[in-house]
């Protein structure tokens, strides 16, 4: 009997919550779960999380609102996915994890559910905020600048944010011109490099180049991560020109040369500013 109940709250749509949290528990049972969902850790659904969520940002950045609510759902997939496995070993649940989360966002609100003031603005309320997570690391033993900037987080991020934090403690470049001036030295190390060193070497040189670019984003106001989405959104579009003007032809980018298909981006290029052009006149 108890297992008919459990199998209608699995399989009947509209349970919500306790359905989906009654799902990731009979996947997870060592009797009678999936054997796949049963072997997982949580390093090993480590890499799916972050999989979902660039999923989800991937859906917002395209306004593909028809798909944004099954991204969403698969990436809470992953957070009941977690909290399971941590319930299996003693160590916290889903109930936990939402009232931890539901805790921090009283407690980095005073102005909501406190006695500060609401007349900030939302500058002064982001300066609040980053005191108050700087409070938290000191009670996590964080003394150090950088602690706690997570591991994981995709390079161009932690770059920006490590920088962030040691610009809070006064190590900034005081200008962009500084900043320009050590992407030129960069550059030329990594010259230099290509030259006369180890493959190593330009490797390091290379991400000193790359650390350099992303300090330069951050001081022009530009977050690197959309910035180089957007990159890659445009080669992708212009690439895919090429071979449509290709197969008009009845060929193939392989049955080209790089000087036809260089014209050919050249096309695309400016058949896309004389788009935005008129785009711009209605």
């Amino acid at each position: 009997m108890a297992d008919e109940t459990e199998d209608r709250i699995c399989t009947e749509p509209g349970g919500g919550m306790p359905r989906l949290l009654a799902i990731m528990a009979r996947l997870r049972d060592p009797a009678r779960g999936c054997p796949w969902d049963i072997e997982q850790d949580f390093a090993s659904i480590a890499p799916y999380t972050i999989e979902e969520a660039y999923e989800v940002a991937d859906a917002i950045e395209r306004e593909a609102w028809d798909e944004l609510e099954g991204e969403l759902g698969d990436l809470l997939l992953q957070v009941v996915y977690h909290a399971q496995m941590g319930a299996e070993a003693g160590r916290f649940d889903f109930g936990s994890v939402a009232d931890r989360v539901a805790q921090k966002m009283v407690d980095r609100h005073p102005h909501i559910w406190g006695d500060a003031s609401r007349d900030k603005s939302a500058a002064d309320q982001v300066a609040d905020w980053e005191a108050a997570k700087a409070r938290e690391r000191a009670t996590k033993r964080e003394g150090r600048t950088l602690d706690g900037v997570a591991l994981g987080l995709p390079a161009l991020l932690r770059a920006v944010k490590l920088q962030n934090r040691a610009a809070r403690v006064g190590f900034d470049w005081p200008a962009t011109d500084a900043v320009l001036a050590k992407l030129q030295e960069e550059a030329a190390e990594l010259i230099e490099a290509r030259d006369k060193l180890t493959s190593e070497a330009v490797s390091e040189e290379m991400g000193d180049l790359l650390f350099v670019l992303a300090n330069l984003a951050r001081h022009l106001d530009v977050d690197p991560e959309h910035a180089l989405r957007a990159a890659n959104a445009k080669f992708a579009r212009r690439f895919e020109a090429i071979e449509d003007a290709l197969a008009e032809q009845g060929r193939s980018p392989a049955q080209s040369d790089l000087a036809e298909m260089d014209a050919l981006w050249d096309a695309a290029k400016a058949a896309e500013k004389d788009q935005s052009k008129e785009s711009g006149l209605t």
